[in-house]
C-alpha cells in the first residue's frame, strides 16, 4: 500500500525509468501533464488492462501528485478510512487552502473512461484556480 512519505521517491522512481529510455519532458512543469495525458492514453489504446498497468499508473499518479506538491504547494497525506473509501485510495495531497484532491484516482479515471474531461492537465489548471468558497455571511438589516 501506499504511503504520502514515499510518493516523492515514487514520482522520482518513475520519472528515471521513463526517461531513461525515452525523451519525454517530464520536468514537474504544468506542461508535463499533457505528457502524462499522452502516456495514459497510450496506455489504454495499446491494450493494457488496469492490472497489468497497475504501476504505471501509480507511477503517472505520483507524478502528477508531485507537480501539484511542486507547483500549487500541496503536500502529500495519508488519507483517512473515509477519505480512502470516497477516493479509493491510500494517499492524497492537500492544497495550502485545506482541500484534498486524489491524483492517482485522477489517472486512473483518464485510464478508465480516456475522455478529455479527464485531462491531467485541465485537473491541475482547474483545481488550482478554484479556491474553496466562504459561506456567504448574511447581513444585518440597516
Amino acid at each position: 500500500m501506499e504511503r504520502a512519505d514515499g510518493m516523492r521517491a515514487r514520482a522520482a522512481a518513475f520519472v528515471a525509468r521513463v526517461t531513461s529510455r525515452h525523451r519525454l519532458p517530464l520536468d514537474y512543469s504544468v506542461a508535463s501533464l499533457r505528457v502524462v495525458d499522452f502516456l495514459v492514453d497510450g496506455l489504454r489504446k495499446g491494450g493494457a488492462d488496469r492490472e497489468r498497468a497497475h504501476d504505471t499508473l501509480v507511477g503517472l499518479g505520483a507524478y502528477v501528485g508531485e507537480v501539484l506538491v511542486r507547483r500549487a504547494g500541496a503536500e502529500w497525506v495519508d488519507l483517512d478510512d473515509r477519505q480512502r473509501a470516497w477516493f479509493g485510495q491510500p494517499v492524497g495531497v492537500r492544497l495550502p487552502d485545506g482541500r484534498v484532491w486524489n491524483p492517482l484516482g485522477k489517472v486512473v479515471n483518464r485510464f478508465e473512461a480516456g475522455g478529455s474531461d479527464d485531462s491531467l492537465h485541465t485537473f491541475y489548471l482547474t483545481l488550482h484556480g478554484r479556491a474553496r468558497r466562504a459561506p456567504a455571511t448574511r447581513r444585518a438589516a440597516a
